[in-house]
């Protein structure tokens, strides 16, 4: 299949790059670098240009002969989307709706939707599953949202056919150590927390030790990249126009702050010196996949269950490359 990969050099779409080529596709990346770096899919066709370039999507769409196109070109920063939310509503909703339409221009009219776990705000129950109400609690899940709710008019007046997968937290890095995580600003605490082995930062802040859980701190379902991979092509394979797919991704497995950080001290073996911080506004004190139905609908099981596997993946990826892409 032909696939065009929208931010395809970012963290989540480089590894699906590689998987579509592994498993016999063809896919195309368009990636306007603001996140993604071209290193990390240099031996793929790629476009340097935006999702809401009418006239290059269509071009690339056309010329490549596209039947399908997975995006992955959101803002991801929750933090920054309440300080700055225009810039989510603008990228993530209105540069989308130009994609959409460009797909619709073209008769392209399947789609695998990157969502997230934040269209749930703070869940009433937990492990949390596809019937959880959706009411997000900052704008990047809201916009995040805003997609979905236009799938859904789209499949229903347009025939497309898409795949909505609301991942929890990606983590992790390929096994060959050669394509991994690099944000600036770093959020994820994986990398953080290896940072400080590589002597990079100081410490690592804890934000908050007072939480109703087991150790008193956070609880998240850390999902490898490489399982989120496999997820997206099961989905992308079983779309068909009109189909409608909706499905948590996690491991099911929940894991502490704490607990992250004890697993990079044994897979490093480094003393690395956490400090207490205070909570951040609008965590939720746990988030757990019950990712079931995926796992049924999809024939999927994530490989990676146990996170020193996904920190060691981490780690061979953060010293061969401590400071990213961009100095290696």
């Amino acid at each position: 299949m032909n696939v065009l990969v929208v931010g395809g050099a970012g963290y989540i779409g480089s590894h699906m790059v590689r998987l579509l080529e592994q498993t016999g596709h063809q896919p195309v990346v368009l990636d306007n670098l603001s996140t993604g770096f071209a290193e990390s899919v240099r031996q793929t066709k790629s476009y340097i240009g935006a999702m809401d370039d009418r006239k290059l999507v269509e071009q690339i769409l056309r010329e490549h002969q596209i039947e399908a196109v997975m995006h992955y070109a959101a803002c991801a920063l929750v933090g920054e989307s309440v300080v700055d939310p225009a810039k989510y509503y603008q990228n993530n909703v209105v540069a989308t709706l130009q994609l959409l339409e460009a797909m619709r221009a073209c008769d392209v009219r399947k789609l695998v939707f990157s969502s997230t776990c934040a269209t749930y705000g703070v869940p009433a129950k937990v492990p949390i599953d596809e019937q959880e109400k959706q009411e997000p609690v900052n704008p990047y899940g809201f916009t995040k949202l805003v997609i979905e709710k236009a799938l859904a008019d789209y499949s229903a007046a347009y025939g497309f056919g898409y795949a909505t997968l609301r991942y929890f937290n990606a983590s992790g890095a390929s096994p060959a150590g050669d394509i991994g995580e690099d944000h600036d600003p770093e959020t994820h605490l994986i990398p953080l927390v290896l940072q400080v082995a590589l002597g990079q930062r100081s410490h690592i802040t804890v934000f908050g030790d007072d939480w109703p859980t087991p150790d008193r701190t956070c609880i998240r379902d850390y999902i490898h990249v490489d399982d989120l991979a496999t997820a997206h092509l099961a989905a992308l394979q079983r779309l068909e126009h009109g189909t409608e797919i909706k499905l948590n991704l996690g491991t099911g497995v929940g894991n502490s702050v704490r607990e992250v950080i004890e697993a990079c001290r044994d897979v490093t073996g480094c003393d690395i010196p956490e400090q207490m911080g205070s909570r951040r506004a609008g965590d939720p004190p746990e988030l757990v996949a019950d990712s079931s139905r995926a796992q049924r609908e999809l024939n999927w099981i994530p490989k990676y269950n146990d996170i020193r596997e996904i920190v060691r993946t981490a780690w061979k990826w953060h010293q061969a490359h401590p400071h990213g892409y961009r100095k290696s």
